[in-house]
């Protein structure tokens, strides 16, 4: 029987992994604290162990998995941000969930973006104290105006398609255009310019960090609406802040905070936020932030469990390629060139 240590454990994920685990004879050792430095020894006596976004897994958490004996970095989220690949190269295979449920973060960002336009967040509390005024809420229609979409894989591409679906004008931004799909690909200069809703949905890398600073900002639209269902670290929250106050951005819908690891998936609500900038952003009017729950749905949640035990299952039972690597072998990451016959190492 295979044995995993499991960290950042949430209620929420227990049932699936359990259900998976028990059809294939891994056992699953669920741990809420999260992966860093000083909790790697849990995972002394595992085969493998499975992380999230906020875990921690730099070169000294990789160095002690690998002493430990450890083969297998599960992630069980498409982001791999927090996992240094470089470092894991030839010590540590490392796999992710590429789409667990791409509809359920493109229906997140959606969703937020209604109801910030038409303030239904607002119009929530005020009913609920008999207020029925509609003084404040005056919205604007989707219906024709232009959104950026930053981003056109899996996620962004059933993004667009809602979008066109009200009847807005697309655009997008991507290092990887998808070929022959009737996308309107544009400079990022000229989505800033032209965009009336930008939606970020790229990973974070050394390039895309803070692509959305202040520059960035200084060249888009007045009014503009800002859509980050994606990685924290996409925007300067700062740059952000400053932009909202200035009235040059006109709303932002935040699922995701690039100082969000110690804050988001728990329940601080009888305590001090010390992160003085996002309770600032809290405290905007303009503004909607969830706590990383676009990826929140019974068939995600499904999912994910059922695609990381096949990864985990194919890099100990296979002599060939590990499903879902993630190859540091060529520098390409996810957009390896090799044909995935092999393991990466």
């Amino acid at each position: 029987m295979l044995k995993v240590a499991f960290y950042d454990t949430k209620e929420y994920d227990r049932p699936s992994f359990e259900y998976y685990g028990g059809l294939h004879q891994i056992e699953f050792l669920f741990l809420e604290t999260k992966l860093n430095e000083n909790t790697v020894e849990l995972a002394k006596g595992c085969d493998a162990v499975c992380v999230f976004v906020n875990d921690t897994v730099n070169e000294k958490v990789i160095e002690k998995l690998y002493s430990f004996g450890v083969k297998l970095i599960a992630l069980r989220s498409a982001g791999y941000n927090n996992v240094d690949v470089r470092a894991a190269y030839r010590r540590v295979h490392v796999v992710h969930v590429p789409a667990y449920s791409p509809y359920s973060v493109a229906e997140h960002a959606m969703a937020l973006l209604l109801t910030s336009v038409r303030r239904i967040h607002k119009a929530y509390n005020r009913t609920r104290e008999f207020n029925f005024s509609l003084n404040g809420l005056t919205g604007f229609d989707l219906h024709g105006k232009t959104v950026g979409v930053i981003g056109t894989g899996k996620i962004g591409r059933i993004f667009i398609d809602i979008c066109c679906g009200f009847g807005m004008k697309v655009v997008a931004f991507d290092r990887f255009p998808a070929q022959d799909a009737g996308i309107e690909y544009v400079s990022l200069d000229r989505l800033f310019e032209v965009s009336d809703v930008i939606s970020l949905h790229c990973p974070l890398t050394d390039e895309t960090r803070h692509m959305i600073g202040r520059e960035a900002i200084s060249k888009m639209k007045k009014g503009v609406v800002i859509i980050n269902t994606s990685r924290g670290g996409l925007i300067d929250a700062e740059a952000l802040l400053e932009g909202i106050k200035d009235r040059k951005i006109g709303a932002a819908c935040l699922d995701v905070y690039e100082e969000e690891a110690d804050i988001f998936f728990e329940d601080r609500s009888g305590h001090i936020l010390n992160d003085d900038l996002l309770s600032r952003l809290i405290s905007m009017p303009n503004v909607i932030v969830t706590s990383h729950q676009a990826f929140l749905t019974e068939e995600a949640l499904h999912n994910i469990a059922e695609t990381t035990v096949n990864n985990i299952l194919s890099c100990f039972e296979n002599d060939g390629a590990c499903d879902n690597e993630l190859c540091y072998r060529c520098g390409q990451i996810e957009h390896c060139r090799k044909e995935r016959k092999e393991r990466c190492f």
